[in-house]
């Protein structure tokens, strides 16, 4: 385990690299100049504008300025946006808000895709698995901004359940809203994946005996179907947690969250490399490690799964 572990970790290295080069060279190859846009319609002086990109590494080329970058990614210093905040701090900023409303997503989308997804798959052809279908299919066919702005106008300005947009300081009660937005939009996939599990381990030969040994059906459904049905459940959920983590940019926008979606956003208009490349870096790696739990959690769901 151990062993698998740090091969992991390894792994992390080459793909951070690869990961902000990429990104890194898509910003800098972006047409216009980030500096002249800072001005709006007023023409700055040119001793204004050398200045201002000297301060930024602006006047050298690509690639030294990404080994900049990258120096002072192993001393701490994550660069500093137009606006004249340290990165370090807009990431200390944005990231807490974008995972607590990330972390509420998940927790809805599995609540609904294995309750549903159990029942539909417990329930094959039957009424309440013929409409959770349709209603799935529905949910995964809609755009996310056609959800919000549904949520938006009945659960708040029309039936005043929640607040129409996040308020300062992003409280836990203004995220509800727009967490259930993400959870509802993501989980048609997720029930799917648990349902067509279900069913394929209720055809188990292990399913079978445990009926044959006399063990009752409240044991065998959570403890030998449903346990070894949530493997696909698990890592559809890592991938949709690591979109959210990316950033529900339309989510954010149609509900003011002061996350990293939003952030991200203004970063790549005005061309903040530094910015840019630094919530990229971090997001891939809690994406990767967010991926390694989950490649430990499946030996904890399924027994047959061990790491040499």
């Amino acid at each position: 385990m151990l062993r698998y572990i740090l091969f992991r970790i390894l792994q992390v290295i080459p793909v951070l690299l690869g990961t902000t080069f990429l990104i890194y060279f898509m910003v800098f190859s972006m047409p216009g100049d980030p500096i002249l846009a800072l001005f709006g319609d007023k023409t700055p002086s040119q001793a204004v504008l050398e200045e201002i990109s000297r301060q930024y590494n602006l006047d050298k080329p690509f690639i030294v300025q990404y080994f900049l970058y990258l120096g002072g990614i192993f001393t701490g210093d994550l660069g500093i946006t137009f606006s004249g905040q340290q990165v370090t701090d807009v990431l200390a900023r944005t990231f807490p808000v974008t995972i607590q409303l990330a972390l509420m997503a998940i927790v809805i989308e599995l609540v609904l895709a294995v309750t549903i997804g159990l029942i539909s798959g417990l329930r094959k052809g039957k009424l309440f698995d013929n409409v959770s279908l349709i209603i799935g299919l529905v949910m995964m066919s809609v755009p996310i901004f056609v959800i919000a702005f549904i949520a938006q106008y009945f659960l708040s300005i029309k039936w005043g359940f929640f607040r129409t947009t996040v308020g300062p300081g992003a409280p836990i009660q203004d995220l509800i809203l727009p967490a259930i937005v993400l959870g509802v939009s993501l989980y048609a996939t997720s029930m799917r994946l648990t349902r067509a599990s279900v069913i394929d381990t209720l055809n188990q030969d292990f399913v079978r005996t445990a009926y044959a040994k006399g063990l009752s059906r409240n044991r065998i459904i959570p403890v030998h179907v449903l346990r070894n049905s949530l493997i696909p459940t698990i890592t559809n959920t890592a991938t949709n947690f690591g979109v959210l983590m990316v950033g529900a940019t339309v989510t954010e926008a149609i509900f003011n969250v002061p996350g990293v979606g939003n952030t991200l956003f203004k970063a790549i208009r005005l061309g903040e490399n530094s910015t840019v490349v630094s919530f990229v870096t971090v997001m891939v790696l809690i994406y990767l490690f967010v991926n390694l739990f989950i490649d430990l959690l499946y030996a904890v769901l399924d027994p047959r799964i061990r790491y040499a």
